[in-house]
């Protein structure tokens, strides 16, 4: 097909700003990893930024390992991200089936009431007392129950419930198959990538889970990763009595974030067909 000079000019400009955005997002991420495999020396050399290190190291990554409590807070995440997941997308699927049905009594209310949360939080305070008169201070829950429903993610699942073929639903009644049932035998199958799509959703939230951890839990073999990750990168520069033995704090930090993001980088690829498939079936289509 032949292409205009215009449509050429147009692609070009496309193309490049395509470049460039993906470039801002590649050199930030190059840039920490690079960090946190070279040498300090070389870092100051450079003054402080390095894209492609000329020797590696990974005495940051050691040291990181060996002087934190690391190991406890990646199991603790990953148990909440693994426990808090599976209770999103249980609690998820439960309320959006009934909403995606037309006949549910009182549906426009429940759905107004949904909505509503989205638009009107209760508040830091609030949140806090219920969350302490509930006894979940200081406990993993603290960290998973108050966020167990997102009102977005059921308004997505809603969406792929109701585009689901009523026929197939029908002809299951009349077999004599009740609700509950059709959800788990039929309805849920039919949403795998919906399901995939909304468990990404919540898995990354659980993973990043930052703020529930520092306002409800003050026992730190409770803290997740992020949060002594936190008090990494909150580290000052301390003097280097030895710059050969010591590790400075630099290198630490950026360590530090690699090991934070490298479980979700290594984890997406193998969603992102799902993840692109149910994005697709769970919109409003017109």
């Amino acid at each position: 097909m032949v292409r205009m000079p215009g449509e050429r000019v147009f692609n070009g400009i496309a193309y490049t700003l395509l470049v460039l955005v993906g470039l801002a997002a590649v050199l930030p991420l190059l840039y920490v990893v690079s960090v946190s495999l070279t040498p300090y020396g070389e870092v100051l050399k450079n003054g402080g930024y390095v894209l492609i290190p000329k020797h590696v190291t990974i005495s940051a990554y050691s040291k990181l390992l060996e002087t934190s409590n690391i190991f406890r807070s990646l199991q603790v995440t990953v148990l909440i991200t693994v426990v808090g997941t599976l209770i999103n997308l249980v609690l998820t699927t439960l309320m959006a089936y009934p909403l995606s049905r037309k006949n549910m009594p009182w549906r426009s209310f429940f759905l107004g009431m949904v909505v509503l949360t989205m638009l009107f939080g209760g508040g830091i305070i609030p949140t806090y007392l219920v969350v302490k008169a509930t006894g979940l201070i200081d406990s993993i829950w603290s960290m998973i129950l108050p966020s167990a429903i997102w009102s977005f993610n059921v308004l997505i699942m809603k969406s792929f419930f109701e585009n689901l073929p009523e026929e197939l639903l029908e002809s299951a009644r009349i077999d004599g198959a009740k609700e509950f049932r059709i959800l788990r035998q039929i309805v849920v199958p039919l949403s795998k990538p919906s399901l995939i799509t909304i468990g990404l959703f919540y898995a990354v939230g659980h993973w990043n889970q930052f703020f529930a951890a520092i306002m409800y839990v003050t026992d730190r073999r409770l803290y997740p990763l992020q949060v002594v990750v936190r008090e990494i990168l909150m580290m000052t520069q301390q003097p280097l009595e030895s710059a050969e033995n010591m590790v400075p704090t630099v290198t630490m930090q950026m360590s530090a974030v690699v090991l934070a993001s490298l479980p979700i980088i290594i984890v997406y690829p193998f969603l992102q067909k799902h993840f692109t498939k149910g994005m697709l079936l769970g919109s409003i289509k017109g």
